[in-house]
């Protein structure tokens, strides 16, 4: 048998990282959501579009999807990844706060919304089983797409971006006892509905409480582990081992991948890793995820649109209004303003990646028709396209000015919007730098390198994270955008060097002052935009003079004096052996890190 041909092995994933790479910045750049641009190349590349046009142009194979089976495989770790990230920017305290708007308006909607449609559904002449699996289906909304919208937006933060967020981790909860639903309703097994939940739930239960209990035994000293490496490969290894395995763990019990990886998510956001796994995983989220949009355009079969309009889209905008109704009545019921409540709504609305699961095992059982399955479906494809143009709308609304509780708010974190003094290296000249900071009553975060020493210090409640300070992206999840002042106190000259650069890159009008070895290298820190470069060797000099001048007895007020205008000299004579330094002040912003401080999934975290 010969060999496939590598273009035929390769052909999907090639055809995604074009769109990833050509199509996606196209549209951020035109200020449109990637999320059209996905769906719109799946639409275009998919089996029902180009690829309905390869039997009579068989060159049109090469650029189409051929099995969207086999990348909607792969699109499923996108949402896992998504909710990852989620649980990471959240804490169980965190949580814990938020459980009136989890379990009240979360289980209002999903429970009011299975009712109504499913009464619909038999008022119309449907058996209750199918009425029921299509409600369960229609009742949940996309996490994948709100999710980034909110984010991408900055409205995370706002009472309408928590109340979605909190309606869409309860519909995850939810994923299993509704696919449970469907089993129960397909077989009618003899064991009756009571036992029968009991049993399908118990592995589910304990798959969750071993979870927990083992991860936060296991988790921390896992990665304190991989960090004492200080491998870059190693670390990212084990990220994704987490991600992955955890998910697998809940899938394995009945529950969804995406539940497990939240769950890890929220194990690790209290550690000093947390802010470095954003860094390792956020590349891989992004990829999937619109790996995932496009496997959803892929699916999506126009034909049956154009051949039966009025029904495919008469279903879509009839359960969109329906449950938009639903969600604005029990969200101003529970206290929300008409913006929050109508911002809510357009956003819950639509149907969401998970219906397809249900409508698949629904049919599997014999609880709808393939025709029926297939136009649920694309009802909900259809729905999901919508989201992007909705989301503009609900925030149009009249707003008052809002009132948020502070304990709640989501993005931006903590560490995004504190101006602190950033303090790169937690050596002895750092801890000495923050304890100064902290006599002065100002706010410092740190970052090190050394697994060990960061471990300690955040033992004794020291804010501290461990990872890679050289990258720009980690400065930027470390809240450089907003801090006050950046410090850097590390002995490795070419790692401050790297630090310094990429700063003051991001922040033209940031005050920086960093270690230097020797007044050559506070000369390079100059040049490289550096406020005030302090050379070891001049600075030990300076203190001697100090003290033996004290010691022989010249006044302490001359000493000190003398002392500073000798260290004016020396630092006007190193910034003006860097000529470079004042352009450095004045560079623009580049656009890399324009696009970094675009927002991502954050919650305010670290205290």
């Amino acid at each position: 048998m010969a060999p496939a041909h590598p273009l035929e092995t390769y052909k999907e994933l090639l055809l995604f990282l074009c769109t990833a790479g050509l199509v996606a910045p196209v549209f951020r750049r035109l200020r449109i959501s990637p999320v059209i641009g996905y769906i719109g190349a799946g639409v275009l590349l998919g089996p029902h579009g180009l690829g309905a046009l390869a039997d009579r142009w068989p060159i049109l194979d090469y650029v189409s999807f051929s099995s969207v089976e086999q990348i909607a495989q792969f699109a499923e770790f996108g949402v896992v990844f998504l909710l990852f990230m989620i649980g990471l920017e959240l804490s169980f305290e965190r949580l814990k706060r938020m459980r009136k708007l989890v379990f009240g308006l979360g289980a209002l909607q999903v429970l009011v919304t299975i009712l109504v449609i499913a009464t619909l559904g038999v008022v119309l002449g449907e058996k209750t089983g199918t009425s029921l699996v299509i409600g369960a289906a229609l009742a949940l909304s996309s996490t994948a797409i709100v999710m980034p919208i909110l984010v991408e937006t900055k409205r995370l933060a706002t009472d309408a971006g928590r109340a979605s967020f909190a309606i869409l981790l309860f519909q995850d909860l939810m994923i299993a006892p509704l696919l449970f639903m469907v089993s129960v309703l397909g077989t009618r097994a003899e064991s009756g509905f009571g036992v029968g939940l009991f049993y399908a739930l118990a592995p589910a239960v304990i798959a969750l409480a071993l979870l927990v209990g083992i991860g936060r035994l296991v988790l921390r000293p896992l990665f304190h582990h991989v960090a004492l490496s200080r491998s870059t490969e190693f670390f990212m290894a084990a990220a994704l081992l987490v991600v992955l395995g955890t998910g697998m763990v809940t899938e394995a019990s009945g529950l969804s991948m995406a539940l497990g990886a939240f769950i890890a998510g929220l194990l690790l956001a209290e550690t000093e890793y947390r802010r470095e796994l954003e860094v390792t995983i956020e590349p891989f989220k992004g990829l999937l995820l619109g790996l995932f949009f496009v496997s959803v355009g892929a699916g999506l079969d126009l034909s049956h649109v154009i051949a039966a309009p009025y029904l495919t889209l008469g279903i879509a905008i009839a359960f969109v209004v329906i449950k938009a109704i639903i969600v604005y009545g029990l969200a101003r019921l529970l206290g929300k303003s008409h913006a929050a409540a109508f911002e809510t709504a357009l956003l819950i609305g639509p149907g969401g990646e998970f219906a397809f699961v249900m409508i698949g095992a629904a049919a599997a059982n014999n609880l709808l028709s393939s025709s029926a399955a297939g136009n649920v479906m694309l009802a909900v494809t259809l729905s999901m396209l919508a989201i992007p143009f909705l989301a503009p709308l609900s925030t149009r609304a009249p707003r008052k000015a809002p009132t948020i509780d502070p304990a709640l708010l989501v993005p931006p974190s903590a560490e995004e919007t504190r101006a602190r003094v950033l303090i790169i290296g937690y050596g002895r000249v750092g801890r000495l730098v923050s304890d100064m900071l902290t006599r002065h009553n100002l706010e410092f975060l740190a970052v090190d390198g050394d697994a060990k020493l960061v471990a300690a210090a955040r033992d004794a409640g020291v804010p501290i994270y461990w990872g890679d300070a050289t990258r720009p992206d980690f400065l930027f999840a470390m809240g450089i955008a907003h801090a006050r002042a950046l410090v850097v106190t590390m002995d490795a000259p070419r790692a401050a060097e790297l630090i310094v650069e990429e700063a003051r890159k991001m922040r033209p009008d940031l005050t920086i002052v960093a270690r230097a070895r020797d007044a050559t290298h506070a000369t390079h820190l100059y040049q490289l935009g550096a406020s005030d470069a302090i050379p070891e060797t001049i600075e030990a000099s300076l203190q001697l003079s100090e003290a033996v001048l004290v010691d022989i007895g010249i006044p302490m007020g001359y000493v000190i004096a003398s002392i500073h205008e000798k260290r004016d000299e020396y630092r006007q004579l190193l910034q003006k052996a860097s000529p470079s330094e004042k352009p450095r002040h004045a560079i623009r912003m580049s656009t890399r890190v324009k696009d970094m401080n675009k927002p991502k999934k954050s919650v305010e975290g670290e205290a």
